[in-house]
């Protein structure tokens, strides 16, 4: 992926009118096949509100033309829930946080398999298995490696690992291990990170992206907007999921926890959720784009309406922490949409 612009003269300037600027984008990601540079997709967060329907309109159209209208459904399950050293402001699972959530033991082997068993079920093609660690121990990292084959052989599902900051020889480990693929979210951009997390640094997380790519496993890398950071800081983060060139970019809102220090942020406005959906699909048109948590309580009644803005990808069930809706109401939801279930990409 380049952000360069192939041809100059077919970029529409910063700028030009919205229609040119929408116009543009289209001929360069759908008639081209091409990218959008940072200051392409600048521009394009520019464009008025009354412009926000047309940009979900092309942020579908685009979607559809180079992802297909498959969508991908993944179950998560917290397998080592609460106490994690780091403190990531947003976390209820932090130590440093007086919250809600206790400290629980890594589950059984049995619990694992009935939630991989459920999330198999709905027909979903991928389950997540997440831990509040700052990263695996030797012993966290054996369990792991005991229970990905397992859970793959009984369900055939795909299974993805989010286990915190890797060394070199984790991610071989892990890789050799049969994840399919690992989850380490930047959450933020690099200048705004130090405001979210003091316990380690953005280099740290990128570092652990790098060394999944390093060794052939999928990189999913989330964000999380609503957490005080500017439009301009959003931009940023775009320019580095760009570079990192993650395959899955799960999108999350905050839904903010009792206890933490950001309990009392805003929840983001619906419509302002909605844009930056668009334009997350239209700098990154491949990706697997992937609704994730926060999207009842910011978009409610309009979570069809990010299906239609370059969504592709949904966690149903639960979160970590938090309530999502039923299953049944997202695949109802697909089923509306005329979406089908499917797999985005496979083990080679």
């Amino acid at each position: 992926m380049s952000n360069t612009a192939e041809t100059p003269t077919q970029t529409a300037s910063i700028e030009s009118a919205p229609d040119e600027l929408i116009q543009a984008a289209r001929v360069r990601l759908i008639d081209r096949g091409g990218h959008l540079s940072l200051d392409e997709v600048r521009a394009l967060s520019g464009l008025p509100t009354s412009k926000l329907g047309e940009l979900m309109e092309l942020a579908h159209e685009v979607r559809l033309a180079r992802c297909g209208d498959m969508v991908e459904v993944e179950g998560i399950l917290s397998v080592k829930t609460g106490g994690c050293p780091e403190d990531c402001h947003f976390c209820s699972q932090s130590s440093k946080f007086d919250t809600p959530v206790a400290a629980t033991p890594f589950l059984d082997t049995e619990e694992v398999l009935e939630a991989a068993r459920e999330t198999a079920a709905l027909g979903a093609s991928e389950f997540c298995i997440v831990l509040a660690v700052r990263g695996p121990d030797e012993k966290t990292l054996q369990r792991i490696l005991e229970l990905v084959p397992i859970i793959g052989d009984e369900t055939g599902l795909q299974v993805a690992v989010s286990a915190g900051i890797l060394t070199e020889d984790q991610a071989r480990r892990l890789a050799e291990g049969g994840v399919h693929r690992y989850n380490h979210n930047l959450e933020t951009s690099r200048s705004y990170f130090p405001n979210v997390v003091t316990t380690h640094d953005f280099d740290e997380r990128w570092e652990t992206c790098e060394l999944v790519k390093h060794n052939n496993m999928e990189l999913c890398c989330g964000v999380l907007l609503g957490m005080g950071e500017t439009d301009e800081q959003r931009l940023e983060l775009i320019g580095h999921l760009q570079d990192l060139q993650p395959t899955e970019v799960p999108v999350n809102f905050l839904n903010p926890r009792p206890g933490t220090p950001l309990e009392l942020r805003p929840i983001t406005p619906a419509k302002d959720a909605l844009k930056w959906v668009a334009l997350f699909r239209l700098a990154l048109p491949e990706v697997i784009l992937r609704y994730a948590g926060g999207r009842e309580i910011t978009l409610g009644d309009m979570q069809e309406a990010g299906m239609t803005a370059g969504i592709n990808a949904l966690i149903v069930g639960n979160y970590l922490t938090t309530l999502g809706r039923t299953p049944d109401q997202d695949l109802d939801m697909l089923d509306r949409l005329s979406m089908p279930v499917g797999v985005l990409t496979k083990v080679v």
